[in-house]
């Protein structure tokens, strides 16, 4: 029997409130944080144009220069997770801030492609605690029963901010131009710190006593830990790769498959990033009502990846007149992974939560920069002209990536229950 939930319980929990104290004072200001760590994950899909013209980056390149933010903010995670746990979200997330926003300001200046390459990372590597944070602080202020909906509302923040990284920042960039953009970008992330500082209070639970050796222990166990490695793959590959493709890689195929102009694109990359908006909140929505009637969310979680794979099959195939909708459905639930989070932290304990949390999203950006600069590569490997690249190098590139999408769904459905009995309560 394929046990999705992994003896998920049946009770049906009774609606828990949430304050409004609580709504706006603990969680909307990293909401904030997470909108505009996406604006950024996101911008360099409308500025890559102005990027290859002012700097003559090749397709690898671009990759590469893009996915230094995942690489950055992937490296950092598990010491993330401790930092979490240990100093709380409130101050963590306040200086990582400050560093994305240094960052900005060092790309605004940025006189060749490895100072690009540097900023981008130091971006990446400052909105490392963007979603992180926001979790930590509804695993201290939430009811264990709304976590999944919260979470998914905070996750609509970011996909806020895909959608301003889209059209409204393609007609910035046109307006004052790509640096003076960023420099906008950086004095805005640091109005962001501020309000962290000074609107989120502090809680005694937020902080836990342990030595960092201890902690880094702890976090070396959740790591060894064979359900970690049962619920990973499937977890960082089909929420990485998404995350991959419609950060960079969407706008390109849009021109380059279905022949869209510069202004179809990026309403393209519009409409998939209300549809991300949009959808994740759904998605939130249906583990919430599902739940209260006993149907667990790694369950639902597993429903949605079935329906990410089979949009990304349609995208592969380039079925064109399948593939605005397959990229509408891979944008909406391409990150349900967000289910899994609250039921691994409660499977680890509440004391490691950051930690959990933080192995977890370490997992799926590191996937996240190893499928951005991957398809850029294997684009390079193709023909490319002056209109684009060649639409059988996505073929490739995409196709290799969800064979190892579905392995993992394999791996999660067929591995031993054995070796789990003792870690699911």
């Amino acid at each position: 029997m394929f046990v999705a939930g992994f003896n998920e319980s049946k009770a049906k929990p009774d609606p828990v409130t949430i304050s409004r104290r609580t709504i706006f004072f603990a969680l909307f200001p990293f909401a904030c944080g997470y909108f505009l760590s996406y604006l950024l994950r996101a911008v360099n899909a409308v500025v890559a144009p102005n990027l290859v013209q002012d700097f003559g980056v090749s397709p690898a390149e671009l990759g590469i220069l893009t996915s230094a933010y995942l690489l950055a903010f992937s490296l950092f995670q598990l010491p993330l997770g401790v930092l979490l746990d240990r100093y709380g979200a409130r101050r963590v997330q306040t200086v990582l801030l400050a560093i994305a926003a240094a960052g900005c300001f060092l790309f605004a200046i940025a006189p060749d492609f490895l100072s690009l390459v540097a900023s981008r990372a130091i971006i990446g590597l400052g909105f490392s605690a963007g979603l992180m944070a926001s979790y930590k602080s509804s695993s201290i202020w939430v009811p264990s029963e709304r976590r999944s909906l919260v979470n998914a509302s905070i996750m609509s923040a970011g996909a806020l901010g895909i959608v301003m990284a889209t059209e409204p920042t393609a007609y910035l960039v046109a307006l004052v131009g790509w640096r003076t953009t960023f420099m906008i970008f950086g004095g805005v992330i640091l109005a962001g710190a501020a309000f962290v500082f000074l609107a989120v209070p502090e809680k005694d639970e937020a902080k836990t006593a342990a030595g960092l050796g201890r902690q880094m222990g702890e976090l070396m166990q959740i790591l060894k830990l064979p359900l970690f490695w049962r619920i990973a793959p499937l977890l960082a590959l089909n929420t990485g790769i998404p995350v991959a493709l419609q950060t960079l890689w969407a706008g390109p195929w849009y021109r380059d498959v279905l022949g869209f102009a510069p202004s179809e694109v990026a309403r393209s990359l519009f409409w998939m990033a209300a549809t991300f908006m949009v959808g994740i909140f759904l998605v939130g929505v249906t583990a919430d009502r599902l739940q209260r009637r006993g149907i667990g969310p790694m369950t639902v979680l597993l429903g949605f990846v079935i329906a990410n794979l089979a949009a990304q099959t349609a995208i592969v195939s380039q079925v064109k007149v399948l593939a605005f909708p397959a990229w509408l459905v891979l944008a909406a639930i391409g990150q349900a992974a967000i289910l899994a989070y609250p039921w691994f932290a409660a499977r680890v304990g509440a004391g490691l939560a950051g930690r959990s949390n933080a192995t977890i999203n370490f997992a799926m950006f590191l996937v996240a920069f190893a499928a951005q600069a991957f398809v850029g590569v294997v684009i390079g490997w193709f023909p490319q002209s002056d209109a684009g690249y060649d639409p059988n190098s996505y073929i490739w590139a995409f196709g290799l990536l969800l064979a190892l999408e579905f392995l993992a769904l394999f791996w999660y459905l067929f591995v031993p229950l054995a070796s789990l009995k003792d870690e699911t309560p």
